[in-house]
């Protein structure tokens, strides 16, 4: 049985030290993660929503948080408890998986990678309009790619973490400021339901939170933190629901600020000059240090989701090139993990940054954000399928880390979410 590979005696014996280490000791993937799945989405999404709806659909983002919540654990406890990583399982399924991961990834790195650019240049321009947008995009996607390509995991990490703390300061800060301000939005907009017509933007708000590839990355940041046996799986899970409060206050924070200034005032946003109109609006009540600032922030959530995405996406792909040279699927794999060195790795680094920029002559911005939404929406149900399939695997997952009924009843309703949501927004 291959259940008690986990359980020998020096299999015990050697994680021992880790377990005397405290749960609080080292929290850092989930702010890799948080800092990537908050991206220019996110702050499209909330904006719009809080404009259209106040703060009543804020407990769409709380379901969107919990949802991303439960993959991303899925994620991080096959990693720990059976010393695999995601990749290896998907193999494990069947070929089917391989197939559809490949294709997938190969779409939504070129998609992805001219997506978020663009987003970036979007808000840059909006500051600094000394050159055109798709210069700012490409200036963002080559720092992306000299940063990861030629820094190490911690050097990234800690450039993450300032971003972050930039994000936060600015975007919850400035959602502390106007919070008194909420009282001038009509009472019946603060009631936690379903408006009519918000159908539509409720799925967008659980959809759109935290992220979607960055989920199965979670699993190779972990291992560069060196979490590499089920004793970490209390600090994990500690990691991962930090990861995702900042990313609800983070999404909870723009709704707020959407609603402020857009509740009721026809104000449209989309494309740079509702941003415009926006930022220009935020400038008007504080002025333009504030707007200033808050226009970094928007900065640095998307500068962030870029880099982040830029480190984790292309280990999916260097581990895909890895697994598939394996010739028995069930066997765990001891060969070195793959790297930021790995050329696999490096291949798709280029292909996330280089030919995306041949879509960005189509001047189409938000065309592609939205395209990369529906990308979103087909990944997130694989994911979920293939959790179902890994985590309650008596052969693969010792008794205590398999799912239970919430985990299981969670995924099959994320299933249905978002196959619902994919045909929504491919219609």
């Amino acid at each position: 049985m291959v259940e008690k590979k986990y359980v020998t005696e020096a299999t015990t014996a050697a994680v021992q030290p880790a377990k005397k280490r405290s749960k609080f000791a080292v929290v850092g993937p989930g702010i890799v993660l948080a800092a990537t799945g908050v991206g220019a989405g996110d702050l499209v999404t909330a904006i719009v929503a809080g404009a259209d709806f106040g703060i009543s659909l804020a407990w769409a983002v709380f379901i969107g948080v919990f949802f991303k919540y439960m993959l991303t654990e899925g994620v991080g406890r096959w990693t720990l408890a059976t010393g695999q990583t995601i990749l290896e399982g998907w193999r494990s399924l069947g070929n089917w998986t391989m197939g559809y991961f490949f294709v997938y990834v190969s779409l939504f790195g070129l998609i992805y990678g001219a997506a978020i650019a663009t987003a970036c240049g979007l808000i840059m321009y909006t500051m600094f309009p000394i050159m055109p947008l798709w210069a700012w995009a490409i200036l963002h996607s080559v720092a992306g790619f000299a940063l990861i390509w030629f820094g190490r995991y911690k050097i990234f990490e800690r450039v993450i973490t300032v971003l972050i703390g930039i994000m936060f300061v600015a975007v919850v800060g400035s959602a502390i400021v106007i919070l008194p301000g909420l009282a001038n939005i009509p009472t019946e907009a603060l009631v936690f339901r379903i408006p009519d017509g918000s159908i539509f933007r409720v799925l967008g708000l659980v959809g759109g939170v935290g992220g979607t590839m960055a989920l199965a990355a979670y699993g190779y940041w972990i291992r560069e933190r060196e979490w590499n046996d089920k004793s970490w799986i209390p600090a994990m899970r500690m990691d991962a629901s930090i990861a995702y409060i900042i990313t609800g206050l983070f999404s909870i924070s723009m709704m707020i600020i959407g609603a402020h200034f857009l509740y009721g005032s026809g104000v449209a946003f989309s494309g740079t000059e509702g941003l415009k109109d926006f930022l220009g609006l935020y400038g008007q009540n504080f002025g333009t240090t504030a707007q200033f600032v808050l226009n970094i922030g928007f900065w640095a959530a998307a500068f962030s989701s870029l880099i982040g995405s830029w480190s984790g996406i292309p280990y999916l792909f260097a581990d895909f090139v890895r697994v598939i040279k394996q010739k028995n699927a069930d066997k765990v794999n001891d060969s070195k993990p793959v790297s930021e060195k790995d050329p696999a790795y490096r291949a798709f680094l280029a292909w996330l940054t280089f030919p995306s920029m041949l879509l960005l002559i189509f001047n189409k911005p938000v065309g592609l954000v939205l395209l990369y939404a529906a990308l979103g929406s087909a990944f997130l149900p694989f994911l979920a399928i293939t959790l179902l399939m890994l985590l309650n695997s008596k052969k693969k997952v010792m008794p205590d880390y398999r799912n239970g009924w919430v985990h299981n009843a969670t995924l099959v309703f994320i299933i249905v979410v978002f196959v619902a949501l994919g045909v929504i927004e491919f219609l």
